[in-house]
């Protein structure tokens, strides 16, 4: 394992990868802890930040499944210079605030059933795609 491939990458693509992680790794701290505890709170806001800065920042990130160094994070072409993935990124900054606003209005199903989705879809299903050779993360993972 080495980081360099995605050191080397545009710092947009770095900054992606790095917060994807820990949003990855915050979010099974979430769903693996208690609920409704202070503690919960303040990782949520935390998590919810990230995940936000992740979908951004997703925007700053152009090329296809074999784009080289700063295009391998998000695969296939289909609207204009965004992939198709930059759906989930829309989808993200609109759902993310009406997961925090069930919280808020104590719909506690709602809001990890929202939670739970965003993580899964946009963290473990997009997020393994990353590890496809020719991606960013398959070179960082599987190097030498």
């Amino acid at each position: 394992m080495s980081f360099a491939p995605l050191f080397a990458a545009a710092g947009v693509t770095v900054v992606h990868a790095l917060l994807a992680m820990a949003a990855f790794g915050l979010g099974v701290a979430q769903l693996v802890g208690p609920k409704g505890v202070t503690a919960h709170r303040i990782m949520g806001w935390g998590w919810v930040a990230i995940m936000a800065i992740v979908a951004l920042s997703s925007f700053g990130i152009h090329g296809g499944i074999h784009g080289g160094i700063d295009g391998g994070i998000h695969g296939g072409r289909g609207l204009g210079s965004f992939s198709w993935i930059h759906l989930l990124s829309v989808f993200t900054l609109i759902v993310l605030p009406l997961a925090v606003l069930a919280a808020r209005r104590h719909r506690h199903r709602r809001h990890a059933i929202v939670m739970i989705s965003l993580f899964t879809g946009a963290l473990v299903i997009a997020g393994g795609f990353t590890f496809l050779p020719g991606r960013i993360m398959h070179q960082v993972a599987f190097s030498s």
